[in-house]
């Protein structure tokens, strides 16, 4: 259905003070949804777990924590005013810019009113009665809405270690994930680091700058390619700006939210000699897709996927000195770019300061944390400050976190106690007027947030928008809708080598947590087709009353 075939909604007035909406998360996709729904007229209330906009970017304030998505492709497409005024200063900002890019954009569109900080929604239960969702907070508050966005964000759960003796290390601990805003001093101290995913990567070479001594236990070493973080020049800046209309439709025509041009030829197409060229382009690219995109067949082929990888594990054997240690940090294991694929300023490059110190936790399990340090199989590591860099539970934590029930008292955990259950990543069969920005099963994390994120938040306020003005009151996922929707995220899944990796993507980096593929790997583009035609057909695969 087009704008111009839609009925104006119409929200009644009403003298309670209750919101139309509630939305969950400040950050990126809170911020969006709260603009778009008071576009609508709606009353809406945000509850923030923190003390300030910027959900990811709030919290993540480890050294050399920034975007691994290039700045001016990171940021909102919806107002071009906003686009004009504000001029990034990175090819990858850091976090501190980020941040005071979400607070510009929450003080532009006086966001913050409306906005309940320092807030965590712990309950919300539907009265399937009243048609409502009746939200309830850890400060004691109860809200009756009509509708529920939990914008919580892929990667906000914060996974704790489960490393036994925690509680008996006298030194400072710290989580990558909820670093302290004031900062922390390395300075002289004897610092260990466990964990080497993305913000591992990007903290070990800044605590390396700090600590007197740094040592690293590595469980599973990670595909890194080099950034080449550079200021913007004014011209690119300027450029850009004068066709960022242009570069928004492609960003939501291309795979990943990232425009370029689709690989069309078989890694085995090219000479050997051809390939190293190739690939030698991605890796100067600076980018998480120059490796990866480089042949159309890289993340469905073994054989493809290994003519990249052992390119990656060559230019490690390049950057680091010790021939041993370059082969501990070499992945072997995965095909790359089946766990998320990593952008580094020296990463590997650390690991040839005398005062820097790798750890194979494959060869000298970690067996405890001691009163002083690490006991592994081999020794104890005396330190001073531990730094867990061991990410999240990814795409469901932070939603299973809050007790959603649902139609008949259900609860979101039983119904994905075998994995995700979603329609389109949007919505969930027996949860009427709930919605889940960039949840499993859309393509979320697979794609550059922002992009997902807007396309997400503009399909739910033209839902809400055209539920009134229809004179409805429930939108509810069908049961078979989901079921199919699985079954076709499954089935694009299983036709890549993203199922074959442990990895967060798929669950696996949390104990018991089930082994399902997370995100949907079918595309930006294909999934903003298909969302567009469920409404095109009449909210196809929803029940609506």
């Amino acid at each position: 259905m087009s704008e111009a075939d839609s009925p104006e909604p119409d929200f009644p007035e009403s003298e309670s003070a209750e919101p139309d909406a509630v939305v969950v998360g400040a950050g990126l996709a809170g911020l969006y949804q709260l603009h778009r729904l008071r576009e609508l007229g709606l009353r809406v209330r945000v509850f923030e777990n923190g003390s300030d906009v910027g959900g990811t970017w709030y919290w993540n304030r480890y050294p050399g924590a920034r975007c691994d998505v290039e700045s001016m492709s990171y940021s909102y497409s919806f107002s071009p005013e906003l686009e004009q005024e504000w001029t990034w200063t990175e090819k990858y900002a850091a976090q501190p810019e980020i941040l005071r890019y979400v607070q510009h954009v929450a003080e532009r569109f006086d966001l913050r009113r409306g906005i309940t900080f320092d807030t965590r929604v712990t309950e919300a239960h539907y009265d399937e009665h009243a048609h409502r969702w009746l939200v309830r907070t850890d400060t004691g508050e109860s809200v009756s809405t009509r509708f529920l966005v939990m914008a919580t964000g892929c990667l906000s759960a914060s996974k704790p270690p489960e490393l036994p003796g925690i509680e008996r290390f006298v030194g400072a601990v710290h989580h990558t994930g909820r670093w302290p805003h004031e900062g922390v001093d390395l300075t002289g101290q004897r610092v260990g680091v466990i964990g080497t995913g993305s913000s591992g990567i990007q903290a070990i070479p800044e605590l390396a700058e700090q600590a007197a001594e740094l040592t690293v236990f590595q469980r599973t070493p990670n595909f890194s390619m080099p950034a080449f973080n550079r200021p913007l020049r004014d011209d690119e800046i300027a450029e850009r700006k004068a066709n960022y209309r242009q570069w928004r439709a492609a960003q939501r025509d291309s795979h990943a939210g990232v425009p370029r041009q689709p690989a069309e030829r078989s890694a085995f197409e090219d000479s050997p000699a051809q390939r190293e060229e190739t690939y030698r382009q991605g890796w100067q690219e600076g980018s998480l897709f120059g490796i990866p995109a480089s042949y159309a067949d890289i993340l469905v082929d073994p054989a493809a996927n290994e003519t990249a990888a052992e390119f990656v594990r060559a230019r490690i054997r390049d950057k680091v000195h010790d021939p041993d240690l370059a082969e501990t940090l070499s992945p072997r294991d995965f095909p790359i770019g089946t766990k998320r694929p990593c952008l580094d300023t020296g990463y590997y490059e650390t690991f040839n300061r005398e005062h820097v110190h790798l750890v194979d936790l494959r060869t000298t399990p970690l067996t405890e944390i001691v009163e002083t340090g690490v006991r592994t199989s081999g020794r104890v590591y005396e330190l001073d400050t531990l730094v867990f860099a061991t990410g999240f539970d990814a795409m469901t934590g932070a939603l299973q976190a809050v007790d959603i029930r649902g139609r008949n008292g259900r609860t979101l955990r039983e119904h994905w106690s075998a994995g995700p259950r979603t329609y389109l990543g949007l919505a969930v069969s027996g949860f009427p007027n709930l919605f889940t920005v960039t949840g499993p099963t859309s393509p979320s994390v697979l794609s550059n947030m922002i992009v997902s994120i807007e396309q997400h938040v503009d399909w739910i306020t033209d839902c809400v928008s055209y539920l009134a003005a229809s004179g409805l009151t429930e939108i509810e996922a069908t049961e078979r809708a989901e079921r199919e929707w699985l079954d076709h995220a499954a089935e694009a899944g299983d036709a890549t080598l993203y199922p074959t990796a442990d990895s967060w993507y798929t669950g696996a980096n949390v104990p018991g947590k089930p082994r399902v593929l997370l995100a949907y790997v079918g595309g930006v583009a294909a999934y903003r087709q298909w969302c567009e035609q469920v409404v095109h057909n009449g909210y196809s695969g929803f029940s609506l009353e």
